[in-house]
C-alpha cells in the first residue's frame, strides 16, 4: 500500500492495532511489537539491514523488541580479536522461543545502550516457568537468556542512544495504548451485547453505559492524536504520550468496572469473554511507571501548552 504521507500511514496503522486489540490483547501486544521493530529498522537501519529485512519477511519471519531485563542487564562485550558476545538476559519478552528475531538493548562499553538484532526463537533459551499471571498468558512474556550469542556487526542497528531517543521513544507509546484502546472497545461491544432487556431499560445501567461510551470515545481521540503527532516528530509529542497513557488507563478501568456493574456474575464467569478481556487488559495497563508518566506530563503543561498545535488552552 502507498500512503500519501507519514500522517496516513499512522491513521492506518492506528486502525491495524486497534482492530488487532479488539480481537485479542495478547496477540495485540505481540504485534505491536512487531510494528515497534519494524519503525527501529525503518529509521536507524542501513541498506543492507534493509535488504536482508525483506528477505525475511518474505519468509514470514515475525519480530519483537525487548527493553526489560532483570539486574545487571544485558552487556555486549567484545573481545581482543573483535568478535562480539553478549551476557545476560531479557524478562517481560513477549513472544520469547517463539518470535524469529528480536530487536534487544544492551549496554556496551559506550554510557548509552545500543540496539542488537538477535535469534529469538530458541526454545531452550526461553524460560516460560515465571509467567504465572490472570491475562495475557497467550503473550507467553517469559525470560529470554541471550549469554554466548555472538551478533555479527551488521546486527548492531543504529548507535548509541538510538532506542532512547525523543521524540521517538516517548510518543511511541501511542501503538501500545492503540492496542489498549482495541481492548476496550471490544469490552464495550461485549457489554453492549451482554445487556439484558431489564438492563436496558433501566436509567441507571443506562448511565452507566452512556459513561463507558463517553470514556472509550475520550481514549481514542487522545490515542489518535497522540498517532499523529507522532508522525510528525511534534516535541511535545512525549508529554502528550504521557498524558494519553494516563487517560487510557482510567477509561480502561472505568470501563472494566462499569462492565462488571452493568452485566453481574456473569461477567466474571470462566469461558465468558468479558472476562477474559478484563484479566488480560487489566495486566496489560500495568506499563512501567504510569503515575510518574502523568506527573512528567503535568510538569510539561505547567511548563507551557503542550497542546502544541497554535490553538492552546491559554
Amino acid at each position: 500500500m502507498i500512503f500519501a504521507s507519514e500522517e496516513e500511514r499512522h491513521r492506518e496503522m492506528f486502525d491495524v492495532l486497534r482492530a488487532v486489540g479488539r480481537a485479542d490483547l495478547s496477540v495485540g501486544r505481540l504485534y505491536e511489537g512487531h510494528v515497534n521493530a519494524m519503525a527501529l529498522f525503518d529509521w536507524y537501519g542501513t541498506a543492507g539491514q534493509h535488504s536482508w529485512l525483506c528477505q525475511e519477511l518474505r519468509t514470514g519471519a515475525f519480530y519483537g523488541v525487548w527493553a526489560t531485563e532483570p539486574l545487571p542487564g544485558v552487556h555486549l562485550n567484545c573481545d581482543g580479536e573483535g568478535r562480539l558476545c553478549l551476557e545476560g538476559s531479557k524478562t517481560f519478552a513477549s513472544g520469547a522461543g517463539g518470535l524469529a528475531h528480536c530487536v534487544i538493548t544492551v549496554q556496551g562499553h559506550e554510557s548509552e545502550r545500543r540496539m542488537v538484532v538477535v535469534r529469538a526463537n530458541e526454545a531452550a533459551r526461553a524460560d516460560l516457568s515465571q509467567w504465572r499471571v490472570r491475562g495475557m498468558r497467550a503473550s507467553v512474556s517469559g525470560c529470554y537468556d541471550v549469554t554466548g550469542l555472538e551478533p555479527d556487526p551488521a546486527a548492531l542497528l543504529g548507535g548509541p542512544g538510538d532506542y532512547d531517543r525523543d521524540p521517538r521513544f516517548t510518543t511511541g507509546a501511542w501503538r501500545f495504548t492503540a492496542v489498549q484502546l482495541g481492548g476496550i472497545e471490544a469490552l464495550l461491544t461485549e457489554t453492549r451485547t451482554a445487556m439484558s432487556q431489564t438492563a436496558r431499560e433501566d436509567p441507571l445501567q443506562r448511565a452507566k453505559f452512556a459513561h463507558s461510551v463517553a470514556a472509550t470515545r475520550t481514549a481514542y481521540l487522545w490515542v489518535r492524536e497522540c498517532a499523529l503527532r507522532a508522525a510528525r516528530n511534534d516535541p511535545d509529542g512525549p508529554a502528550f504520550a504521557r498524558m494519553t497513557r494516563g487517560i487510557v488507563e482510567r477509561a480502561a478501568l472505568d470501563v472494566m468496572e462499569l462492565a462488571a456493574r452493568i452485566v453481574g456474575t456473569r461477567s466474571a464467569m470462566d469461558g465468558q469473554r468479558i472476562d477474559k478481556i478484563i484479566r488480560d487488559l487489566s495486566l496489560y495497563l500495568r506499563q512501567a511507571g504510569p503515575d510518574y508518566a502523568r506527573d512528567q506530563a503535568a510538569i510539561a503543561w505547567l511548563e507551557r501548552d503542550a497542546w502544541g498545535d497554535g490553538d492552546g488552552l491559554w
